[in-house]
């Protein structure tokens, strides 16, 4: 007959099943884990919509040799205005795409502000496209934010659906520079911060003066 188990030897044998157990869900947490954390971080660099144009988050420059007319931008602004891209010709201009709803779009925002502000007097332009936003929380966003430029309105993403090949129709924000040729410069997925909106556009501006 085995002898009862003393008090020790019965808190041991737990501490040991205890270890045990820890190890065996430290295993299968790692199992379903890793396969998710895989897909996770793959999945902006995944999402372009089938057109071939990823949302991976950074900034793309294109080098004047290979860069590529701008997509055609028409529509209908928040102030019920038409606007088109190629009233701009000649400009550089910076499409900016966000939403009130989009909590990186409202931290760029500022910092868009002072740009446009700082760089209008040197030929560059800013024109926003709101996407899938309620009209009216959009205005009341650009009132709170004093932003200036104008915002095409799209309310279902059919304007983004026309400029699939530059801008994917699932990152938000993004912000696109177009040169004065009417080209696309460089695009910035994810919030822009002054700093390096202000260096592109400097940058772009001394190309376009060494070019005439």
């Amino acid at each position: 007959m085995n002898a009862p188990m003393t008090a020790v030897q019965a808190i041991r044998r737990l501490q040991a099943l205890a270890g045990v157990l820890a190890v065996l869900a430290l295993v299968l947490l790692m199992m379903w884990w890793r396969p998710w954390s895989s897909n996770d971080d793959n999945a902006l660099s995944r999402a372009n919509d089938g057109t071939g144009v990823t949302a991976e988050p950074g900034l793309d420059l294109y080098p004047a040799a290979s860069r590529v007319p701008a997509p055609k931008l028409e529509g209908t602004t928040l102030d019920d205005k038409p606007l088109a891209l190629s009233q701009l010709a000649g400009d550089i201009v910076v499409i900016n795409v966000w939403g009130s709803w989009c909590a990186p779009c409202r931290a760029e925002t500022p910092d868009l502000v002072r740009v446009a502000t700082e760089q209008a007097r040197r030929g560059v332009s800013f024109v926003g496209i709101n996407t899938r936003d309620n009209p009216d929380a959009a205005k009341a966003f650009v009132r709170a934010n004093k932003v200036a430029y104008p915002s095409v309105v799209d309310h279902n993403g059919e304007v983004l659906l026309a400029l699939r090949d530059t801008i994917p129709t699932t990152a938000v924000p993004t912000s696109v520079v177009i040169d004065r040729q009417g080209r696309v410069a460089a695009r910035i997925i994810g919030p822009v911060t002054y700093t390096t909106l202000q260096g592109l556009l400097d940058d772009e501006i001394a190309a376009s003066k060494a070019t005439r």
